[in-house]
């Protein structure tokens, strides 16, 4: 029962978390979904729009619009796929690429302020906290 009160509150720290990442960026800025297609670009490289969908555990019908969206914007582009031809496949643009990272330069220069605020051993515990986490992530 302690694991699950432990879970209960990591989970709630890590989303009220997010939560304030979110707030920290600029109006007008990308959508979540927006957001999430780009980066999943920006680490995997060109994929067709159902390994994205599957990436982001969505349906490639939910996020058809935010496809159309990021093309339109010019933010990705879509080629035929060379080995099935009524695939397609999207790619991160050299703006779509500038916009992601100016998202994340938002957030993080909040992050890095708000760091400044904590102790030499606070930092560290979070550093080891992330490194924990981003394996938890990658967990099947």
């Amino acid at each position: 029962m302690e694991h699950l009160t432990e879970a209960a509150r990591i989970r709630r720290a890590v989303l009220r978390f997010n939560r304030r990442l979110r707030q920290e960026r600029g109006d007008g800025s990308l959508s979540p979904n927006q957001l999430s297609v780009l980066g999943h670009l920006y680490r995997h490289g060109p994929s067709t729009p159902g390994e994205v969908a599957a990436a982001e555990r969505q349906r490639p019908q939910s996020l058809t619009r935010v496809f159309a969206e990021l093309e339109a914007e010019g933010l990705v582009g879509r080629a035929p796929d060379p080995s099935d031809r009524r695939q397609s496949v999207l790619s991160l643009t050299g703006a779509g690429r500038r916009a992601l990272e100016d998202d994340m330069a938002q957030r993080d220069a909040w992050l890095a302020g708000a760091l400044e605020s904590l102790g030499e051993t606070e930092r560290g515990v979070l550093l080891l906290a992330a490194a924990v986490m981003e394996r938890l992530g990658d967990a099947g």
